[in-house]
């Protein structure tokens, strides 16, 4: 799945961005997360504070983790 947070992080850490949004379904499903220890394990993951405020990156964010609520159907 190609990501949408090209400007939310520096290239060098895009494949991670990618990688751990491709993790997303397994951490939900492992740890039974809401969307808001999602946002902080992504956080520590990236070892960032906040990319709430880019816009692009919450997108993408808020994607793959709505991808993770159809585990309860």
């Amino acid at each position: 799945m190609e990501n949408k947070a090209n400007d939310m992080i520096p290239t060098e850490q895009q494949a991670k961005w990618n990688d751990i949004m491709g993790q997303m379904i397994a951490f939900v499903d492992d740890t039974n997360a809401d969307i808001d220890m999602a946002y902080d394990w992504v956080c520590e993951m990236l070892n960032i504070s906040s990319f709430v405020d880019n816009k692009t990156a919450w997108d993408s964010f808020y994607d793959a983790f709505d991808a993770t609520q159809s585990l309860d159907d």
